[in-house]
């Protein structure tokens, strides 16, 4: 495990600077997800399976919901099908689908290759819950405020 937690880093790492260095916001995006997939690998190589299932769904699944409702809202007009034709060009897609093809086969790696198990303590979902809503409720609450404001921000940034 500690070999798939080095190599999801280091698909991180590189996804994370192709997000900086894109231009293209929709570029930057697709190597975001792939960062945030790299992530959750990176937590289940540590023995936090739930917080990697958690990570995928709410950050990687709503991450892409939120950039595509930011995209209809701004609504680019008569240029939308020309944007959208060079959004999707298969030059766009190699770099995120070859780093997420790397951590598919990091994942099976870890799941079937060796024929071990977990070397690391699983921590089970009802001590994260107790965790969240105990000592570290307030900072739930300030996270969960935080992206209230992002959202009506959002809505005045698109508002027109």
């Amino acid at each position: 495990m500690t070999t798939l937690f080095y190599l999801a880093a280091a698909v991180a790492l590189i996804a994370t600077v192709m997000v900086i260095t894109r231009l293209n916001a929709v570029h930057a995006l697709l190597y975001m997800i792939v960062s945030l997939l790299a992530l959750a690998l990176v937590f289940y190589a540590l023995g936090a399976p739930f917080v990697a299932a958690l990570e995928v769904i709410i950050y990687a699944g709503a991450i892409m919901v939120l950039f595509v409702f930011v995209v209809m809202m701004l609504n680019l007009g008569a240029q939308t099908a020309a944007q959208e034709a060079l959004w999707l060009s298969p030059r766009a897609w190699w770099g995120p689908a070859l780093l997420a093809l790397l951590l598919v086969g990091f994942l099976a790696y870890a799941l079937w290759g060796d024929g071990r198990s977990l070397t690391t303590a699983v921590v089970p979902p009802k001590q994260v819950s107790l965790a969240l809503f105990g000592p570290y409720l307030i900072g739930v609450e300030l996270a969960s405020f935080l992206l209230l404001a992002g959202l009506v921000g959002a809505h005045h940034l698109g508002r027109r």
